[in-house]
């Protein structure tokens, strides 16, 4: 096992889509808009801006058209402006708009599957199939992402060939890149890397990113044992905004701040600013009206202030 860790790492921004997902309150398209210009600004070369799912099951993602017709004329070549896709139906409304990238989402757990899309994982990935075929065609990125690759809120602890099996499956029907996500936040450094080294059996470890989120206080950990494994690819959101509204009181994703602290910190290049990315988690979580869940920002904010 190498300790050789990458010298660049690329940050997925995940916050303008997974961090607003499950808000109560609706969050306006210019202030959307502004989110994700601030991220860009900050250095972030690759987010997912937003998702084509039906705003029956989604509300907030409900201006996901009228958000990408805002951002197109600031739109950069240097910028992998992702959005997630569950259905030939979504990839429809999607590619109006050029996205560069499509997210499919497949669940390591059955239980989860079913509770969270409606269908088996197998079904899934059937309903996946003619998504991903259709994207290559039009030369469109195609990542898939495996929730629940550790744990799920139904079945606990998910053993780590799901993860194998899922990667598999979608990888045969196209998927260029595989995501890893603790859905739940309750992994841990050997059970992440169980989970990580299951896909490699199926994938290049290239083409892997890592998603953890924090409700354990585990995401930091994590994010080193991946890195460890050869990962250079995670997906955070700003100011750690976000949950998942299928998997009850999982909070926040891992904030971007305290990843690229640390990777900074250990010699990493990720090409973000850090000032400028505190202070773009400072301006969405004001107009929420939260406290910024990262430990990174508000020690960078109280030190300003003193």
């Amino acid at each position: 096992m190498s300790n050789a860790y990458p010298d660049h790492v690329s940050i997925v921004e995940v916050s303008p889509r997974d961090g607003l997902q499950n808000e109560s309150a609706t969050v306006p398209t210019a202030v959307k808009q502004a989110l994700i210009e601030d991220l860009v600004a900050a250095g972030v070369k690759k987010l997912e801006a937003t998702s084509f799912v039906s705003p029956k099951w989604v509300p907030q993602m409900g201006d996901n058209s009228d958000l990408m017709s805002a951002i197109a004329p600031a739109r950069r070549e240097d910028v992998i402006y992702s959005v997630l896709v569950p259905n030939m139906r979504g990839f429809d409304n999607a590619i109006v708009h050029h996205p560069d990238e499509v997210v499919i989402f497949g669940s390591a757990s059955e239980t989860f599957s079913q509770k969270n899309i409606n269908c088996s994982i197998d079904e899934s990935i059937e309903r996946f199939a003619p998504v991903a075929a259709a994207a290559k065609e039009k030369g469109i990125r195609v990542r898939g992402v495996i929730s629940c690759a550790v744990g799920c809120p139904y079945e606990g602890e998910i053993d780590p060939s799901q993860v194998a099996y899922v990667t598999k499956r979608m990888v045969e029907i196209g998927a260029e890149k595989i995501g890893i996500a603790d859905t739940i936040g309750v992994g841990t450094p050997i059970k992440v890397k169980n989970a990580l080294l299951a896909a490699l059996d199926y994938i290049d470890v290239s083409k892997v990113s890592g998603h953890f989120h924090d409700t354990y206080g585990q995401a930091l950990s994590n994010t080193l044992a991946a890195l460890e494994l050869g990962v250079s690819e995670f997906d955070t959101s700003v100011a750690g905004l976000g949950g998942c509204p299928y998997a009850k009181g999982a909070t926040g994703n891992v904030a971007t701040e305290d990843v690229v602290y640390m990777l900074h910190g250990m010699g990493i290049s990720t090409g973000i600013d850090l000032e400028k990315l505190v202070v773009a988690g400072e301006r969405i979580s004001e107009f929420l009206g939260r406290r910024n869940d990262s430990n990174v920002a508000r020690a960078i904010i109280n030190k300003r202030q003193s």
